[in-house]
């Protein structure tokens, strides 16, 4: 089960300097000028969880393997986009292709970097690729939701259910709203949302690339960003992408040292791999022997097959059971068979919804 989070922005905000630190390569090519990033470059991060090692070392595991979360660099938006301005429909095209939008903004200033508009005003910016992303939806759903309402009224129960859905969606747009705000009653209505694959519907992470002195703390210009994530139910982090490129380039052992000179606790990536979990309502469970201790990503609210079909589709096919331990209870009884003689590892079935932090053994048959 593969997330991915597209990375947006206008162009020379730092997009493609921030996804190379987050991938920690040099695959996007990062230049100060627009358009740089035609064809959006791809990249898996290995999401940081210490629990993992805990794990690793009380079950003497041989390997480490992360959950992984992918970022796409996608290109530099720019007015009249949604009209195919710029690199505007191949822009819109990549953007519906993800999960979750991670928003760029510049929040600092710097002579020598070229603003398209030669200002830097992030709520501006994101207004502006809002804009777009808005008016893309509003002309795909003023064609569509009368369609479904013409076949609703000929007796077709799902287009009349579209047409309820996607009505909503649509008077938002009209009053300038994203289609994320869209209220929806039961999981039926959801469906229809998801399936509709909207642009502005998508949940977005507002990530403020600041200078590096403004790392730790923000500034002036980050702070508007979070007010405005928090009037939206969306999330913001601060990063610098210049810091985080200079930390990608050090040994691992290195980080540390050079993280607590600039008063940060953890990488810009962590911040943003956080979020980005949250944005999309993951989890992650474990599981744990002597060939490899790994992580696994899920929807939150998955239960005990889903997680199994999370690693291989016969697992869910074949589902018996899955032998749960807790992580607390794996740590504290010292592995599984300390848990299991201390009565923490129990036996779920098919209606287990999985917690964050479980550890799993799938028993199967197929």
């Amino acid at each position: 089960m593969g997330f991915r989070c597209g990375i947006v922005g206008l162009p020379n905000v730092g997009k493609s300097t921030l996804f190379n630190a987050l991938t920690e390569t040099a695959a996007a090519q990062a230049a100060n000028y627009p358009f740089c990033t035609i064809e959006p470059n791809v990249g898996n991060v290995g999401v940081p969880d210490p629990r993992l090692s805990k794990l690793a070392a009380i079950a003497g595991s041989a390997k480490i393997i992360e959950t992984q979360l992918g970022f796409v660099d996608i290109a530099g938006l720019v007015r009249g986009a949604s009209k195919g301005e710029g690199l505007g429909n191949q822009f819109l095209g990549n953007i519906r292709e993800v999960d979750a939008i991670v928003h760029v903004l510049r929040c600092f200033e710097n002579d020598d970097i070229q603003h398209v508009d030669n200002r830097v005003d992030p709520i501006a910016d994101a207004e502006t690729v809002e804009t777009e992303l808005m008016l893309s939806d509003l002309d795909s759903l003023e064609k569509r939701v009368p369609n479904l309402a013409k076949k609703g009224q000929q007796g077709d129960k799902e287009a009349k259910l579209g047409a309820l859905v996607l009505g909503r969606a649509l008077d938002l747009l009209r009053e300038g709203k994203p289609a994320r705000l869209t209220q929806v009653a039961d999981p039926e209505e959801q469906r229809v949302l998801d399936q509709a694959q909207l642009l502005t519907a998508k949940p977005v992470l507002y990530v403020c690339n600041v200078n590096e002195e403004d790392a730790a703390n923000g500034n002036a210009f980050s702070a508007r960003v979070f007010e405005k994530a928090a009037a939206e139910g969306a999330q913001a982090v601060v990063v610098s992408a210049a810091i985080e490129a200079e930390i990608a380039t050090m040994p691992p052992e290195d980080r540390p040292e050079f993280l607590a000179e600039l008063g940060l606790e953890e990488t810009g990536l962590a911040r943003v791999i956080r979020a980005g979990y949250a944005l999309l309502h993951l989890l992650t469970f474990f599981t744990v022997g002597p060939k490899e201790a790994r992580a696994w990503t899920i929807e939150a609210g998955s239960k005990a097959p889903q997680a199994a079909g999370a690693i291989h589709s016969d697992f869910e096919r074949g589902f018996i059971r899955a032998e749960t331990t807790a992580f607390d209870d794996y740590i504290a009884c010292n592995g599984e068979a300390g848990a299991r003689d201390a009565g923490k590892l129990r036996q779920e079935g098919k209606e287990y919804v999985v917690h964050d932090g479980d550890v799993l053994l799938f028993r199967f048959n197929v």
